[in-house]
């Protein structure tokens, strides 16, 4: 091999993919044990699983295991049959997370755009990232009978648990009054406390 013939061997390689990279990257998305995970979630074997996708049980057992990388159009099959897109064997998956919050960590707000607050709450939530929820710690303080009660408006729903005191409800047409252990899932609503004292909190 001459030297010019050997210099541009090696920029060819230079400018691919090694195989080594190739496999790391497939290996990365788990795709064997995503496969597995959906499996076991139906409580199905593999041998069901072949008659459903038309893959062998020894091909699926590899596929699970990532001693063989699979075709789109078999990961097509399989998809299917779980009701699932093809980009969820490639998404990224959610990493394990573990967090501690402490009572002396939480900070206590005041319901925002009034100047008298009927309630005070504290977010339980807050160091939890892309979370689904948020729950909060809330005070609701006692209104004076003259008081009209103020509408709490939010999107979604909402889950109360009441820990402390009594919680009048209104919601719509609806009416009632939560008292200590009640729990109610409802879209926004007025609340409005009747006791001395009324806490409650949403509940997962």
């Amino acid at each position: 091999m001459t030297e010019l013939a050997a210099v541009h061997h090696e920029e060819t390689q230079k400018s691919q993919v090694d195989t080594e990279t190739t496999e790391r990257f497939i290996a990365e998305k788990h795709i064997g044990e995503r496969i597995k995970r959906l499996r076991l979630k139906k409580s199905m074997g593999l041998v069901e699983l072949g008659k459903h996708t038309g893959l062998s049980a020894s091909f699926l057992s590899q596929l699970e295991t990532g001693r063989v990388v699979p075709t789109l159009r078999n990961l097509a099959r399989i998809a299917m049959v779980f009701s699932k897109d093809l980009s969820y064997f490639f998404e990224t998956e959610p990493q394990a997370m573990f967090r501690v919050h402490r009572r002396k960590e939480r900070v206590r707000l005041p319901q925002t755009g009034v100047d008298d607050p009927t309630y005070f709450f504290e977010s339980l939530g807050y160091m939890v990232p892309d979370r689904h929820m948020d729950p909060y710690f809330a005070e609701f303080i006692p209104l004076e009978k003259s008081h009209e009660p103020r509408a709490h408006m939010h999107p979604g729903f909402e889950f109360l648990y009441v820990l402390d005191g009594a919680l009048d409800l209104h919601h719509g047409d609806h009416h009632c009054t939560l008292e200590p252990g009640t729990r109610s899932t409802l879209t926004p609503a007025r609340l409005t406390p009747m006791s001395a004292t009324a806490s409650a909190r949403p509940m997962p």
